[in-house]
């Protein structure tokens, strides 16, 4: 008996190492497969790094042959990443297209279309990484057509989304392309929100959103169309543009304005408004019967300021408006 209880541990202890071993290989297996699944979706190292990306320019100059990191990047985006990684993969792509323009040109248009995909992801990171790829894309002519496609989901995201950083990516997307005439329509209806970013804080996305609307204003007369005779037009939208209106106007009173002589372009948002061409000040005319007072108010602020462009303390009186003169039915 005594025998037989030590022989029962020496199996006991058996099967517990055989236990221990098999469930150590089976750990080291499943470690294994989750290290190779990530080393498959992770982006090729060298792409982290600009440095990296410049040699292989440097390289691909040299011995004219490609480095295939774009191919890879792209790829890579196939695979389930976190927010995360996809916005890093779509950063090394914006890098690589604009140090690897001749590689980057052999991209296909489903690659565009991927990377346009990106535009729909719940995070606003991989959003802007994206619309900075795209506008790399455009850089090169074979590729605007198919860029172009997603004019209307970039707009829907600057009207839709107040992150400024994702304004001037779609804004510097946007004014880097000949927008097509059926984008038009959705242009007019996200003028609140460009109004919206010129009264902002971030000088870049005001910048921006100016340089759109100066393109409408040379293009498409869109300005004009917002400002027109149709009493149908929201009060508050044509209210803000007026007050838009209205300080770019007075800005040219000012003293560090007038102490530089200007040169503009025929096409500039300047002398679309401004210029002695412009029938701004006819078109508001048509406002004063406007049903709302503070539009009526506002236009004639806007048509003084066009007509009378001296300070407001030298206007004559013949400058300024009667308010009651303006109202409507008298």
């Amino acid at each position: 008996m005594g025998k037989t209880i030590p022989r029962c541990l020496e199996q006991l202890d058996l099967r517990k190492s055989f236990v221990g071993l098999a469930t150590g290989a089976g750990a080291l297996y499943l470690l294994y497969k989750a290290i190779r699944a990530s080393i498959k979706c992770q982006p090729p190292l060298c792409s982290n790094s600009p440095i990296c990306i410049a040699r292989l320019a440097i390289e691909r100059e040299r011995h004219g042959r490609d480095s295939g990191e774009i191919r890879r990047l792209l790829n890579s985006l196939d695979c389930k990443q976190d927010a995360y990684t996809r916005s890093m993969i779509l950063h090394s792509i914006t890098r690589c297209v604009y140090l690897l323009e001749a590689e980057a040109s052999t991209c296909t248009m489903d690659d565009i279309n991927l990377v346009a995909e990106m535009l729909d992801d719940k995070d606003n990171s991989v959003k802007i990484q994206a619309l900075s790829a795209l506008k790399a894309f455009s850089g090169i002519r074979k590729f605007r057509l198919k860029i172009q496609e997603h004019c209307i989901k970039v707009l829907e995201l600057i009207s839709t989304i107040w992150d400024m950083e994702l304004h001037v990516a779609g804004l510097r997307l946007l004014n880097n392309l000949p927008l097509p005439d059926y984008v038009h329509p959705q242009l007019r209806r996200v003028m609140p929100a460009l109004m919206e970013i010129i009264q902002s804080d971030c000088i870049l996305a005001q910048v921006q959103a100016v340089r759109l609307l100066s393109y409408l204003a040379q293009k498409n007369d869109l300005l004009y169309d917002i400002l027109n005779c149709q009493s149908s037009q929201p009060g508050s939208l044509l209210l803000e543009v007026l007050v838009f209106a209205e300080h770019l106007s007075e800005g040219r009173n000012a003293t560090h304005y007038r102490a530089v002589k200007w040169h503009y372009n025929e096409q500039s948002l300047h002398e679309a408004l401004f210029g002695d061409e412009s029938k701004l000040a006819d078109r508001l005319l048509s406002l004063v019967i406007h049903p709302e007072e503070e539009v009526q108010i506002q236009a004639c602020k806007v048509i003084v300021s066009l007509q009378c462009p001296q300070d407001l303390g030298s206007r004559p009186s013949s400058c300024r408006p009667s308010h009651s003169y303006f109202k409507a039915g008298e």
